[in-house]
């Protein structure tokens, strides 16, 4: 599956959810949602998405999706256990296509040897899955967002040498002003 089926099965099932991207996502995922419960998170600081998208998920009890890469996730597989020892209506939604995409598309460290699912597990987190075709993501996906949080889904997607870093499809302080009011709404 491409990075952006992947991420076209979450538009389709994310609901109300808020949705937090990241990295290579937020480049996809502005021409797939345009909702005040959208926020990339760019520029970000690598493996933060989850720690945010746990704060906003503790926060406002709402449903959140953080959306991390495999090296962004590395950069602090602590978040883990913090999800797994405070649950929330979470769900983690890794992309894992081997790469540091957005940095000049180097292998990520243990790239295709990582199992990223055994690792949420052994955090303590019990609702984990795994896709790596898009038709097994979009019929397992109601069941990954029909349960209680926290979740983890794991996500192989193909590689995809030279893409740019992406911006943010608007500015910092009005993503956070479009989020402060939907939540409050």
């Amino acid at each position: 599956m491409t990075h952006r089926e992947a991420l076209e099965v979450l538009a389709a099932q994310r609901g109300d959810r808020v949705v937090l991207t990241t990295m290579g996502s937020v480049a996809i995922w502005p021409a797939l949602s345009d909702s005040p419960l959208d926020f990339s998170y760019i520029p970000s600081s690598m493996g933060q998405g989850v720690s945010l998208g746990l704060g906003l998920a503790l926060a406002t009890g709402r449903r959140v999706v953080a959306v991390s890469g495999d090296g962004s996730l590395l950069m602090n597989l602590g978040c883990l256990v913090t999800v797994a020892n405070n649950p929330a209506p979470l769900t983690v939604l890794l992309i894992d296509n081997g790469l540091y995409e957005v940095t000049g598309g180097q292998d990520v460290a243990g790239a295709g040897r990582t199992d990223f699912g055994s690792l949420a597990r052994a955090a303590g987190i019990a609702r984990v899955y795994d896709f790596a075709d898009t038709d097994a993501w979009r019929r397992g996906a109601a069941q990954v967002f029909n349960g209680a949080g926290p979740a983890f889904v794991w996500l192989k997607v193909a590689v995809e040498h030279g893409k740019k870093t992406p911006s943010a499809p608007r500015p910092m302080a009005e993503q956070i002003r479009r989020l402060q009011s939907a939540l409050a709404g």
